[in-house]
């Protein structure tokens, strides 16, 4: 069963992504924050609708990442995940890629969120938009503290989509013993990218040697809901709930749908 007291009695959790259009202060910003703001809040709604169990705001469309949000990104993101979390009842989280903690934290604790997702918690990657990133444990647990914000529960990525270990060697069992021994209250386990199935034999791997959940957080879909749900405590769906698997397209209310129930049933 899940630690997560915000899930209450279930033993199993979706959590659906809401993916910001790109904001204020990035390449690929639209000049619109009215179209930016009205798009996650209505795939938040959807989210809830249809059943999911969270969410997570995440500034996604602000590609290519840097280690940390700057101010604009930073201000805008705060604004959206409060407008969301006012329009919705389900617990909320928020992801500041590439890795800002503090931004994430900060956030989350304003709102009155409920979780934060940190991207690179333990390991040391390569990233191909900001190079070398540097493990973050050790500050994000101390601010965490700083700010008086333990209730804020830190979901933390093990060797992460998208990036490639400094010290190949170091298996996913080190690196999802040490997340565990450095505190964080979920592990999420990823295929190479974006929609890549996370592989359920290193799921399965992580499962033995941690007590804390594990959440499947790539490649989820209807197809293959039920065989992951067998493995892991829990899912973070995102570009299976848009049509054609465009990152930028809203949320789909029938894709949505249809994942739930063949969850459910």
């Amino acid at each position: 069963m899940s630690n997560l007291e915000f899930f209450g009695e279930k033993k199993q959790f979706i959590i659906g992504m809401v993916h910001c259009l790109p904001l204020p202060g990035t390449p690929n910003y639209c000049g619109d924050i009215v179209k930016i703001i009205s798009q996650a809040i209505q795939d938040a709604i959807v989210l809830e609708k249809v059943g999911f169990d969270a969410l997570i705001v995440e500034n996604m469309g602000d590609d290519p990442f840097a280690v940390e949000l700057n101010v604009a990104q930073n201000t805008a993101l705060s604004a959206i995940s409060a407008l969301v979390k006012q329009n919705v009842s389900i617990p909320v989280g928020v992801d500041a890629v590439m890795n800002d903690y503090k931004s994430a934290i900060s956030i989350a604790q304003a709102i009155g969120g409920d979780f934060v997702r940190i991207p690179v918690f333990v390991d040391t990657v390569e990233y191909y938009s900001c190079g070398i990133i540097s493990p973050c444990a050790h500050g994000a647990m101390y601010y965490r503290k700083q700010i008086d914000a333990e209730k804020i529960k830190i979901f933390a990525d093990i060797q992460v989509k998208h990036t490639r270990m400094v010290l190949p060697s170091v298996t996913i069992e080190d690196s999802a013993k040490a997340a565990q021994g450095c505190g964080a209250d979920a592990l999420i386990v990823t295929g190479s990218q974006i929609g890549v199935e996370t592989p359920i034999e290193m799921t399965r791997r992580v499962k033995k040697v941690v007590k804390i959940p594990v959440i499947a957080g790539s490649g989820v879909n209807i197809a293959n809901i039920k065989e992951q749900m067998m493995i892991v405590d829990g899912a973070i769906i995102g570009s299976s709930l848009k049509n054609s698997g465009v990152i930028t397209n809203p949320v789909s209310y029938d894709l949505a749908k249809a994942l739930i129930d063949a969850f459910r049933k």
